[in-house]
């Protein structure tokens, strides 16, 4: 079987080699500048790769980091400006429909009664019932709701009368140049002693009437909220000390 000799290091590599080595032996660290050039050199590239090092730690990886986040942005920015720019393009159809909007609740605002009329609107209802036949037993207006902009007056109704004038009484309150609505309904047939004479149905529901708040309310509202929310936030504050 044939071997393989491992090549031979000529005597003058060998030479060079071990004078280098040479010049690594018994270093003085506290007199460096009397070290031998080797030294010196492997010293000084040393102390560049640390700088290099340093340099990329405290310089270059922090402004790596604000690039990718200008980067992040820059995507964030081009889609704001892509709807800002398809808004542009349709900001005459959006103010359009902004002012159709503006129409559209000032003609719900008119068909809200203020204060003072809301005695009329509740003759009305009244009326509207008395003009299709039927008895009111019961008519109880209910405690105000207040809203935002608006507040809601319940009225719990009983009426007794035909099923058909029932009908034509939830047309008419429909038809009235004012908000109402009637709720919960139930139609029901009085039998035994409650029976009724012609055998007449009773009818009871929730009609509820709306208004806008006047000047003061709305600043009453609004005085409420913000007690409200100070008053949470105090209470908020106060349980996390």
């Amino acid at each position: 079987m044939a071997t393989t000799n491992p090549p031979k290091t000529s005597p003058e590599l060998s030479a060079r080699l071990e004078r280098a080595a040479a010049q690594f032996r018994g270093l003085d660290m506290r007199e460096p500048g009397q070290w031998p050039i080797l030294p010196k050199a492997a010293a000084w590239l040393g102390a560049a790769l640390a700088v290099l090092a340093a340099g990329w730690w405290f310089l270059v990886a922090p402004a790596t980091e604000e690039l990718d986040a200008a980067r992040a942005r820059e995507e964030s920015l081009k889609s704001d400006y892509r709807a800002k720019v398809a808004q542009a393009v349709n900001l005459a159809e959006l103010r359009k429909q902004k002012l159709q909007v503006e129409e559209y609740v000032t003609q719900l605002e008119k068909q809200l009664p203020g204060k003072a009329e809301m005695d009329a609107l509740l003759s009305d209802i009244n009326q509207a019932g008395i003009g299709r036949g039927l008895l009111f037993e019961l008519f109880r207006p209910g405690q105000v709701e207040l809203k935002d902009y608006y507040a809601v007056l319940p009225i719990t109704l009983r009426v007794s009368g035909r099923y058909h004038d029932f009908g034509s009484f939830a047309a008419d309150i429909s038809n009235l140049s004012r908000i109402v609505t009637l709720q919960n309904l139930s139609i029901s047939t009085p039998t035994g002693r409650d029976a009724l004479p012609g055998g007449a149905l009773v009818m009871e529901a929730t009609a509820r009437t709306y208004r806008y708040l006047d000047t003061s309310e709305v600043e009453a509202q609004k005085k409420s909220k913000a007690d409200a929310a100070a008053k949470a936030a105090k209470a908020g504050a106060g349980g996390r000390t």
